[in-house]
């Protein structure tokens, strides 16, 4: 089986409107929240991701590692460890200028390595068995709870790690400034 495209992996932003024609622009970087993703978008991406962990899977001999069914409910676990194994992968191989290092490969091959026993789900080893039902709590309980205000719930929605998600696009855009600006002079 072939190495998935580097495209596909980390897809080309549109070329700056002051950036030279033909110029090939950095990738961008991709940060993937399942639960703040668009329907459409969440589709998309898994369809993704399915490729590579197809490719993952024969290429390291992960058969007996990976559930079959790693994308259904209840492997939320290990979504997100193969979401995060296959942006790693694509930051170290398809040449994040932000993860150059000389032994970048290697890392990424460790971390594969650290994480295969997070991908197991042994109770799907003969097809896919949904989660147990999670005991829910007395309505009269939660009610108290709920008329006290408890102040996370109340809270509004945010990424959770939004401030972190500002800097980098801030160095990011910063960065890309300062490029733009030194190649001008």
């Amino acid at each position: 089986m072939s190495e998935p495209a580097a495209q596909a992996a980390v897809p080309a932003p549109a070329p700056a409107a002051d950036q030279a024609p033909g110029a090939n622009p950095a990738p961008a970087l991709q940060r993937w929240v399942w639960p703040a993703m668009r329907p459409e978008e969440r589709r998309q991406r898994l369809e993704e991701l399915a490729v590579w962990v197809d490719w993952l899977i024969e290429r390291h001999q992960l058969h007996r590692k990976i559930p079959r069914c790693w994308y259904r409910d209840g492997h939320e676990k290990t979504l997100e460890y193969l979401t995060a194994l296959y942006l790693g992968w694509a930051r170290t191989y398809c040449g994040d200028p932000t993860k150059v290092s000389t032994l970048g490969e290697l890392a990424w091959l460790k971390d594969l390595k650290a994480v295969i026993p997070d991908l197991a789900a042994p109770a799907c080893d003969s097809g896919h068995q949904e989660p147990p039902k999670r005991k829910k709590p007395t309505g009269e309980d939660l009610a108290d709870w709920l008329d006290d205000d408890p102040d996370w719930v109340a809270a509004p929605a945010s990424h959770p790690a939004e401030a972190e998600a500002n800097r980098l696009a801030a160095a990011t855009a910063n960065a890309a400034g300062a490029k733009a600006a030194g190649s001008r002079t």
